[in-house]
């Protein structure tokens, strides 16, 4: 005997599907009002009739986070923001090229921590002034005129809705990733049982919120010795003895545990091919892809600590408190940086065919430059000879391209680093290349009352390059360059010139004196340095 089947009405089939129907309609709609900022717009007011600006907005939060400095090349699409700045006392300082600008406000973050922020040109004018470059001057014809006229105007009221309201001004809370405690525990472990150990600090290492005096504490109390490099230059002073300068490669092959604190394994580091397979590799940084950079290619590290840099070297430094280590290691390494210094006193000393001989120039800067000096370098070969010669007397007085070489930061850095701290002494070290982008700014200097020190290894060519494409390539091509007289190019634009060259060469150190009390006056100076060239370089890299 069959079961009988029930079957559905077919008119109950159909008020289901038209239900269903409506009420995804009304979902889609729902959700196409949402994203168009309609039920946004219901909440908050848009005061067509307001004249203020979006400038205003951001001045009083640029404010409210201690902002002092505006670095700008003067343009419509920023002048709302550049007139509320200057009305609240913010100081709105204008160059002549706006990567200068950029480059300044770069300085100014690494010695102090605050940020880059881009903001549209529609945020920053009044309503009216955005709404009549926005919408058409005449009504719109036809559905799809009518149509694009509705979305512009949903837009522009979706930017002003609830422009004016109160909003907190004030600092973010910051989240900065920091290593737990049994990864700092297993890490004292590893670094316990070193007898060669060395650190290598970075830049990261002198990001806030740990000071540069407690890490310092930190990194002395450690007892380990260390490579400093780009920010954590002059961490130490001018001559620690567990700042190790020079041999770095040799170092490395010879260590038994490494803690690269910051550091990367880019080409810098011979994309870790330069650290020994046997030693015990501690890396900690904030980025974990920038951390693990060619690891299990050339390298393998024992422990990787995504965290800030400068809390866990602290940490470290009390774990491992009371720890010592055989001092032996300590002095093979200091042995060695005396050996190499002693190969740069020779190289000093030597000959060069013509000018001033750029090693001995560089030994003389070290030895006038004050414990308040910060020093900005924008450059190839000569910086790189300086890089090796002229030690920072502190933390946070060392500013350099980074690790591409970007030429042309000079100008900028310098601006930001004197008026981050107008009480120091700022000396810039040039190549004459890389001055070329930086001469101008001269200008800059001069009107807004800026007194620097401009030093430029003045040997008429892209030397950095040419030293290894005409041996390589056989040709100069596009490496010449002229004994430009850059000191008369700053005296026109109304700074103070100088010039070094051969025939003054048992005047250098009187010529930096001179140089240096001109600025202490509030003048800035170029000091043009004609330079011989020299084998001081030879092998490093030019790409």
């Amino acid at each position: 005997m069959e079961t009988p089947v029930a079957a559905a009405p077919a008119e109950d089939f159909f008020p289901s599907f038209l239900l269903l129907g409506f009420a995804t309609l009304v979902a889609a709609l729902l959700g196409a009002a949402h994203r168009l900022g309609l039920f946004y717009q219901l909440m908050h007011k848009v005061d067509k009739a307001s004249i203020r600006h979006g400038g205003e907005n951001v001045a009083a939060v640029l404010k409210a986070h201690g902002v002092r400095f505006l670095f700008t090349l003067v343009g419509g699409h920023i002048s709302p923001l550049l007139v509320a700045c200057e009305k609240l006392g913010i100081r709105v300082v204008d160059t002549r090229h706006e990567v200068t600008a950029v480059f300044a406000a770069d300085a100014v973050a690494r010695l102090t921590g605050p940020v880059f922020v881009e903001l549209p040109i529609d945020v920053l004018y009044p309503y009216f002034m955005v709404q009549k470059e926005m919408m058409s001057a005449k009504p719109p014809k036809g559905l799809v005129g009518k149509g694009v006229s509705w979305y512009l105007e949903n837009y522009l009221a979706n930017l002003f809705a609830g422009a004016w309201e109160p909003q907190p001004e004030g600092p973010l809370p910051l989240d900065i990733p920091q290593a737990s405690p049994q990864q700092v525990q297993r890490c004292v472990e590893i670094l316990s049982r070193a007898k060669r150990p060395l650190v290598l600090l970075g830049s990261q290492a002198l990001l806030p919120p740990t000071p540069s005096d407690k890490l310092r504490v930190a990194v002395e109390t450690l007892g380990v010795p260390c490579f400093l490099g780009g920010m954590a230059r002059g961490l130490l002073g001018r001559s620690h003895r567990l700042h190790i300068r020079q041999n770095r490669s040799a170092a490395l092959k010879k260590a038994d545990v490494v803690v690269l604190a910051g550091t990367v394994c880019d080409f810098r580091l011979s994309y870790g091919r330069v650290l020994s397979r046997s030693s015990k590799i501690i890396i900690v940084n904030r980025n974990r892809k920038e951390m693990l950079m060619n690891s299990d290619m050339f390298w393998k590290p024992q422990e990787a600590v995504q965290g800030d840099v400068g809390s866990f070297m602290v940490k470290l430094a009390q774990g491992l408190q009371g720890q010592t280590w055989a001092s032996d290691w300590a002095e093979e390494l200091r042995q060695a940086d005396r050996q190499k210094e002693q190969t740069f006193r020779e190289k000093a000393s030597m000959p060069v065919a013509e000018h001033l001989n750029p090693v001995r120039v560089l030994q003389l800067v070290e030895e006038t430059l004050p414990d308040n000096s910060i020093l900005v370098v924008d450059g190839g070969d000569f910086v790189g000879t300086a890089a090796h010669l002229v030690q920072p007397r502190g933390p946070l007085r060392w500013l350099d391209p980074g690790a591409f070489g970007t030429l042309g930061v000079g100008a900028g850095f310098a601006l930001g680093a004197k008026l981050c701290q107008p009480d120091a002494e700022v000396w810039c070290l040039f190549g004459d290349g890389a001055f070329g982008y930086s001469l101008i700014e001269f200008d800059t200097f001069v009107r807004h009352k800026i007194p620097v020190m401009a030093l430029i290894g003045n040997d008429a060519g892209w030397t950095q390059i040419s030293r290894e494409q005409v041996p390589c390539l056989g040709s100069n091509v596009a490496c010449g360059l002229a004994y430009t007289g850059y000191h008369k190019a700053a005296m026109g634009l109304g700074a103070q010139g100088l010039l070094l060259s051969r025939e003054s060469e048992d005047q250098v150190v009187k010529v930096l004196r001179d140089a240096q009390q001109q600025c202490q006056d509030g003048h800035p100076v170029v000091v043009n340095i004609l330079i011989g060239r020299t084998d001081f370089r030879d092998g490093s890299i030019a790409v």
